[in-house]
């Protein structure tokens, strides 16, 4: 069996970006502090970063092969199915890295302890070390997250850890037709002009999903590794042909909702990533599920 490869997941810092932009640190400087910044804060949070990613290339064994990728070359980037991946940075990188992953194992690691929830990025430094050095990817402790899929009727599918959307591209009123299960499982329908809709993942139960769920009073959501999505209809407007009734409720495994499309266009995208996303024209079928891959997180 050959030796794993490790890839090194990150995002470019906030001080290179800056240097992309404004060629010298002087320059960065002075721009930062124009908007009541310092330099010194960027540069702390650059080093952590990078010292992050030195101890982690540092404490993987000689024989094992790396690999590095920034998040917005990751669309290039061809993972293989025996890679273990290392995500260094926040919680989001982690979703980010969700819809291109096919049942690796994901390391995510916290350059910055106590700064970050760590709800995903779950290990320091030193603990990810201690793993990798303990074990292989076959070994390694994982617990299952339950993803989301959308699949339009054409074969377009995409994949999230934390919530898809689908609405319209400016978040003004979409027209649709939306079938979905009741709590008695028996399948609805409804015509609707709303805001959007969103279904959630467990692990986006705490993010956008519950903020909507609050506003309606609360409501039981799923944990992350739950097998059921939780979906809701944002601001449903009820007119003559219209209605706002079929708004809220719960997907279980083998169940699926459907949208019809009625307006020109739809978007569909996971994790807030707006640029990344499936576009659906009138008379379009999207069907939302249980991911079939869920994301493994090492434990």
């Amino acid at each position: 069996m050959a030796n794993p490869r490790i890839v090194f997941v990150h995002r470019r810092t906030e001080l290179q970006e800056l240097l992309d932009r404004h060629a010298t640190r002087g320059q960065a400087e002075f721009f930062l502090r124009t908007r009541g910044r310092n330099l010194q804060d960027v540069q702390d949070r650059h080093d952590k970063l990078t010292a992050a990613l030195a101890a982690m290339r540092a404490s993987i064994p000689a024989e094992w092969r790396q690999a590095d990728v920034e998040r917005a070359d990751l669309s290039r980037f061809l993972l293989a199915d025996d890679d273990i991946v290392a995500v260094v940075g926040q919680d989001g990188l982690v979703a980010n890295v969700a819809k291109y992953l096919n049942g690796q194992p994901v390391l995510g690691i916290d350059p910055e302890p106590g700064t970050n929830p760590g709800v995903l990025v779950n290990h320091s430094p030193a603990q990810a070390a201690a793993l990798l050095a303990a074990a292989d990817s076959a070994r390694l402790p994982c617990q299952d997250l339950t993803t989301v899929t959308a699949t339009l009727d054409d074969g377009q599918q995409l994949s999230a850890l934390n919530e898809v959307f689908v609405g319209h591209a400016s978040h003004q009123s979409a027209r649709y037709q939306l079938t979905a299960p009741r709590a008695d499982g028996k399948p609805a329908s409804e015509r609707q002009s709303s805001s959007g809709l969103i279904v959630s993942t467990g692990t986006g139960a705490t993010g956008w999903c519950a903020s909507i769920a609050l506003e309606r009073g609360g409501r039981t959501l799923p944990a992350p590794t739950d097998p059921r999505l939780a979906w809701f209809v944002r601001e449903a407007w009820p007119s003559p042909v219209t209605g706002a009734s079929l708004t809220e409720g719960a997907l279980l495994a083998g169940e699926s909702m459907r949208i019809t499309v009625a307006s020109d266009q739809l978007v569909v995208f996971g994790d807030g990533m707006e640029d990344d996303r499936l576009t659906a024209s009138w008379g379009q079928e999207i069907t939302v599920e249980l991911g079939r891959t869920p994301l493994r997180l090492v434990a």
